[in-house]
């Protein structure tokens, strides 16, 4: 067996996951959450309608810009087929690659091709290496297991201020819950504060500049007041990981990297490495979950990959990681042998998200923000 923890009876997440419970059937709290999201975005004709209202409300309000959406891309699987998707649905997306230091050679081929043959305009915003890799040491300091939040922190940001500058309203998101799941909150925490408090403990330089800091002032003005909107596009169809292969690779010579979001190497690293060796946290147990409550892969086939083998790493990539990072084995030994901590820890705006519950809940029934925000944190 992968381990003595409780396991449940539906998909592969176990105690491990510290915030989880199971219900009287075996059922964890993380399948609750996908048959939420299924009630939400049922497949079939009403969330086709439901689509087409979308790109056509789309379409509508960006006659006569050059854009009508962002997609952020990463050179990944998800980001990839959702800019496809989006042009195939007569869209013109504006592409936005945030380039943190860490992009693997396959990444960059991959957006570089996907945006030349689907004739899509690609800008990238550069991140300030020093800076950057500042904010990602301190998050290793902080002893947490989110320490690859600054690249998704950074991603968020970017693409909700390239919205606003140029004007659009909608920003498409390559996630999907029937194939990525819902990160267990234990695992993976987000919020500005939560970002500003680690890197003021542990940061050596006082202030990140190369990219945009999104406060929460700053995001309720985007949404609010500007009216821009996340859209999670592949939830609106059946997005299958095998079929969506298949097209990238016929349609746009995209190149398999390798594993879940290991187009970026720092991510590589992170998961394969960091995660399971200081946390025993295994991250495919989110996606192969999310696989099986959506019938891709069977339990049994999941839990085979499981056990077949530990999560893989690769000890280059690990040398290379310390070396870009300048932090020498001594500095290393002591961050891996640091007590675990969480984002409890440090300052967060949790709280102040589980007050506003009801709100939270409203607005993500607008879609002013993701229903996630109310199912993962407010509830």
């Amino acid at each position: 067996m992968i381990s003595m923890n409780k396991i449940c009876s539906r998909c592969v997440l176990d105690t491990t996951v510290a915030d989880i419970w199971f219900d009287e059937r075996g059922e964890c709290k993380y399948c609750k959450i996908h048959d939420e999201m299924e009630r939400l975005h049922p497949l079939g004709e009403a969330l086709k309608k439901e689509c087409d209202l979308l790109v056509a409300r789309i379409k509508k309000e960006g006659r006569g810009k050059p854009f009508d959406c962002i997609v952020g891309v990463s050179g990944g699987r998800d980001s990839t087929f959702t800019l496809y998707t989006a042009v195939k649905m007569g869209l013109r997306p504006l592409a936005v690659h945030f380039d943190n230091g860490w992009n693997s050679e396959i990444a960059v081929r991959n957006i570089k091709k996907a945006c030349e043959k689907l004739g899509v305009t690609l800008h990238t915003v550069v991140a300030d290496w020093e800076e950057f890799k500042d904010l990602q040491i301190a998050f290793l300091k902080a002893s947490v297991p989110d320490a690859d939040i600054p690249t998704d922190y950074a991603i968020y940001s970017v693409l909700y201020d390239e919205a606003y500058r140029e004007g659009i309203k909608y920003i498409f998101n390559g996630h999907s819950f029937r194939t990525e799941g819902t990160s267990p909150v234990s695992w993976t925490y987000m919020d500005p504060l939560y970002v500003s408090d680690v890197h003021r403990r542990f940061g050596r330089l006082k202030k990140i500049t190369s990219f945009p800091h999104m406060t929460l002032p700053r995001l309720l003005y985007y949404t609010l007041v500007k009216g821009i909107r996340e859209v999670r596009l592949m939830e609106y169809i059946d997005y299958r990981k095998k079929e969506a292969d298949e097209i990238l690779k016929k349609e746009l010579d995209w190149e398999y990297y390798g594993g879940h979001h290991h187009e970026n190497l720092y991510t590589r690293f992170f998961q394969s490495y960091y995660l399971p060796k200081k946390f025993g946290i295994d991250k495919r147990k989110t996606e192969l979950s999310a696989l099986i409550r959506s019938g891709q892969i069977t339990r049994e086939e999941a839990l085979h990959e499981l056990n077949a083998s530990p999560y893989e790493y690769d000890e280059e990539v690990v040398k290379y990681t310390l070396h870009k990072l300048g932090i020498s084995h001594e500095e290393f030994r002591e961050i891996m042998e640091a007590p675990l901590k969480s984002y409890r820890d440090y300052k967060t705006y949790l709280s102040f998200i589980r007050l506003m519950r009801w709100p939270v809940k409203v607005a993500s029934k607008l879609k002013i923000v993701p229903h996630i925000l109310y199912l993962k944190y407010a509830r």
